[in-house]
Formats: structure tokens, C-alpha cells, sequence
């Protein structure tokens, strides 16, 4: 009896997991359903739709904005750092650049404002040409022409950009940095005045004042500090760039972002002097004293332009989307609606009891996936779904057992590119 009874036990539970097997096969065909998404093109426009996630940072992976830099002298190889120093230097201010991006401080502005503090999500990749193994992606140049950045008067240069087309290097795939010095002419004048000044083009950025803050020359009236050399430049830089990557000043209004209130534009605190007393921003795209916070609406709208295929910011990023790398594998365990495009570097795995909605683009890494599993349901309201490096990706596999299939609604408008196994849409 004993023995019968073991002999029965296993037979259910062989019989339970033969209930369980779960069964992978692509989905080959599908019906599609009627509706009218002409709504979903503002939702995939809209930056708020970029925001990210701080529950589920894997949705928002982690863009690299690959940079180099230039530095400029006269034809004596005066005027800025040498090479030895100039390496120096710019490395110091790529790595503490890179370490204010990862730190992101809350707003000043408006006073009392309970605008989030969001990690920023982007950084920088100092990239030399890739058929050079020696290239470190920093480089020295000699013009007595291009040297210096002048920014006002009869031979204001600031906005030209003779120096990119001259000495700019992987152009359309690398945001070219050059850091520029005062005219050496103007420096003898006790009347000119040191300052910081930029520029920020799609493609390029001129920064001056590296070299003499790192003298220690305080702009304002020529005397000397000490200890603010690479803050300075690293204000500056990420402002720039903050303007290559589709930003504007806050402070004049109108910059597109709600959360980044116009304002006075106070350089610091002033205690006792209105409005500088409460009203002064420590906004990076400002001009302040400390540069060190990103709001939500310009962490969206950067995250929107990376995302924008047709923008020239989004051949400025390592594409880490082209590559399959199995940890960067997202498991959606719970119901999500992706209201703006996303460039995965994983598969996508909708576990059970979980649904995703999409509704704009979604790319998918050379090799991955899209897995539903028995009980997961994926929804795709006019998406499309692709590889954005021109490869092709594996498609959609559905996983099945004896109690429930997971389950792929499409409707009008939903595209699935270059996958290896093919949906053919079936009009109801």
C-alpha cells in the first residue's frame, strides 16, 4: 500500500509538471485591429515622455555622448597649456565632469519647490579615432588665427566656426571640444576683461579661460585664486554641451521646460540684496556659482533628442544599442505603459501578470528578443519595432503550457522591422 502510494504521488507530480512544460515557438502571423493613432505621434514627441524612471532605471539605459578635445595655440605654442599639462587638465575636467553628471543636486528655484531630484542618465566618452590605438582623443593645435576666442568687438570670432571646419575630427560621430585662450594681444590691455565665455554648437563647443583660471587669474578684476581651475571649466563645459544637446538658458523664460522658472540671473546668494537674496538658481544652463543641478524637464528633453533618430545629437552616442549584451535584459514584472522611444540593449522579457503597452519606436539589440511568458501580454498601439543599427533581431517568442499562451495585441500602424522571424498581419 505504501509503495502504491508513492507511486501515485509521483505520478501527479510528473502529471503537474507535464501541465507546467512550457512550450517557445516565434510568432509567425497575427490579427490586426483597427483604430486611429494619430494621437501616439505627439505622445512619442512629448519630453515628458523621457522622463526618467527612478523605480526602473534599466528602462532608461544610460546614454555615452562621445567627446574629444582641442587645444589651441598660437604658432610659438603660447597662449595655452602645453601638451603635458594640457593632457592633464583636460582629464581632470572630464573625469569631474562626468562625476557631476552622476550627482545630480536639487533646484534652487523656485524657493521652496519640491521639484524631484532625478539622476541624469548621460555621460561623457572621450573617443579618439578608431583606427589609431594611440589616439586618446585629445589634440594640440598651432594657428595663429584660430587660437584665441574673442568674443565682442571688431574681431569677434565667438560665433564662427572656422576652427571646427579646420581641425574638426570625426565630425559627425564625436562632439569636438576646443579649448580656445584670450588673444595674447588683448591680455596686455589692462582694460579687457578675462572672462569665461562658450559657445555650443550640435557638433562642436569653443571654451576659453581654461588656461588662465588655471593660472589662477580671477576674471573678474585679474588677481589671483587658487582651487577653482576645474570647477570653472567644468561649469562651463557641461553648459556648453547642455546647449549641443538641445538646451536653452533658463532664466530669460521660454526654454521650454516648466520647472526651470525665469529669474534674475544672480551669479550667488546675495543675503540682503533683492532678489539675490532668495532668487538666485544653481541651474547648469544658467550662469551661477555652482552649476550643479538638472531638472526633470531638461533630463527629459536631452533623453527625448538621444532618442530622436533624426537629430544630429543621436550620432553623437556610443551605441550601445547595437550590441546584445544579456545583462542589460529587462523583465517587466508588472503593468507598463512606454510612451516614448527606447534603444534596449537586452532582450525583453513580460513575465506572468504583467502587460507593457507600446506606442512609439522600440529597438532591439542584434540577436535579442522580445519573450512573452504563458501568462504576459504585450500590447502594441501603432509601435514599431526594430533594429536601429541595421541589423536584424530575433523576433517575438511566445511561451506557452497547457493552462495559458501569452498574448500580442496589435493594432493599425504597428511596424515590426528587419526581425529574423517575420509577423505576417492578418486584417480582421
Amino acid at each position: 500500500m505504501k509503495i502504491f502510494i508513492q507511486i501515485l504521488m509521483l505520478t501527479m507530480l510528473s502529471c503537474l509538471a507535464c501541465n507546467k512544460k512550457v512550450k517557445k515557438e516565434y510568432l509567425r502571423e497575427t490579427l490586426v485591429r483597427p483604430v486611429n493613432y494619430e494621437a501616439n505621434l505627439r505622445v512619442c514627441r512629448d519630453q515628458e515622455n523621457y522622463t526618467p524612471d527612478t523605480a526602473h532605471l534599466d528602462h532608461t539605459p544610460v546614454k555615452y555622448v562621445r567627446v574629444n578635445f582641442h587645444i589651441m595655440c598660437n604658432s610659438e605654442k603660447k597662449g595655452n597649456f602645453d601638451e603635458k599639462k594640457g593632457r592633464e587638465f583636460v582629464k581632470l575636467v572630464y573625469k569631474t565632469a562626468n562625476e557631476k553628471l552622476t550627482n545630480n543636486k536639487k533646484m534652487n528655484l523656485p524657493p521652496g519647490n519640491a521639484t524631484p531630484v532625478l539622476p541624469i542618465r548621460y555621460q561623457y566618452l572621450l573617443t579618439g579615432r578608431p583606427d589609431d590605438p594611440n589616439d586618446d582623443g585629445i589634440y594640440f593645435h598651432n594657428d595663429d588665427q584660430l587660437y584665441a576666442l574673442v568674443g565682442s568687438g571688431k574681431h569677434r570670432n565667438i560665433f564662427n566656426k572656422d576652427v571646427y571646419e579646420k581641425y574638426g575630427i570625426q565630425k559627425d560621430t564625436v562632439l569636438n571640444i576646443f579649448v580656445m585662450t584670450h588673444h595674447l594681444d588683448s591680455l596686455k590691455s589692462k582694460t579687457y576683461v578675462k572672462d569665461s565665455k562658450g559657445i555650443g554648437y550640435p557638433n562642436f563647443v569653443k571654451v576659453t579661460h581654461w588656461y588662465e583660471s588655471d593660472k589662477g587669474i580671477q576674471w573678474r578684476n585679474g588677481e589671483p585664486v587658487s582651487g577653482r581651475a576645474k570647477w570653472t571649466a567644468v561649469k562651463l563645459l557641461n553648459h556648453e554641451i547642455g546647449h549641443s544637446l538641445g538646451l536653452r538658458h533658463t532664466w530669460r523664460g521660454n526654454d521650454g521646460c516648466a520647472d526651470t522658472p525665469t529669474h534674475s540671473n544672480c551669479w550667488n546668494q546675495t543675503k540682503g540684496k533683492k532678489p539675490c537674496d532668495e532668487w538666485w538658481s544653481n541651474n547648469f544652463m544658467d550662469y551661477n556659482s555652482h552649476s550643479s543641478a538638472w531638472s526633470p524637464c531638461q533630463i527629459a528633453t536631452i533623453h527625448r533628442n538621444f532618442a530622436d533618430k533624426n537629430k544630429s545629437t543621436r550620432k553623437l552616442l556610443e551605441s550601445n544599442w547595437c550590441k546584445l549584451d544579456e545583462e542589460k535584459t529587462i523583465r517587466i514584472q508588472k503593468d507598463f505603459e512606454w510612451l516614448g522611444a527606447k534603444d534596449l540593449e537586452g532582450h525583453l522579457v513580460i513575465e506572468n501578470r504583467a502587460t507593457l503597452r507600446l506606442g512609439c519606436r522600440l529597438s532591439l539589440p542584434k540577436d535579442a528578443k522580445i519573450i512573452i511568458h504563458p501568462k504576459g501580454k504585450l500590447i502594441l498601439r501603432g509601435a514599431t519595432l526594430e533594429n536601429a543599427c541595421g541589423d536584424s533581431w530575433k523576433g517575438i517568442e511566445i511561451w506557452s503550457n497547457k493552462e495559458s499562451k501569452g498574448i500580442v495585441e496589435f493594432y493599425d500602424n504597428t511596424q515590426i522591422l528587419n526581425a529574423e522571424n517575420e509577423v505576417k498581419f492578418i486584417d480582421k
